[in-house]
């Protein structure tokens, strides 16, 4: 069996995460996987862009998932 790219695994979590990010208004983005180095930056869009809650939302939400479902995942930064 061939694993899936490295984005392409991003790619599907992010995918798990979007509908309580839409169920408030929100989503994200993958703006960039390197699987080298196994940096996800991604991007908040929507209401998630200037809630209160988004540091949350990253930390608690989107990179502990990535971090869990892929272990490959080192840092997940957020980018404007």
């Amino acid at each position: 069996m061939t694993q899936l790219p490295f984005e392409t695994q991003v790619r599907a979590v992010l995918d798990e995460l979007r509908p309580m990010l839409r169920a408030d208004g929100g989503d994200v983005e993958l703006v960039a996987a390197d699987a080298a180095r196994g940096r996800v930056e991604v991007r908040l869009t929507g209401a998630c862009t200037h809630c209160s809650a988004s540091m949350q939302t990253m930390s608690l939400g989107v990179e502990a998932r990535l971090k869990h479902s892929l272990p490959a995942v080192r840092e997940v930064v957020r980018v404007c």
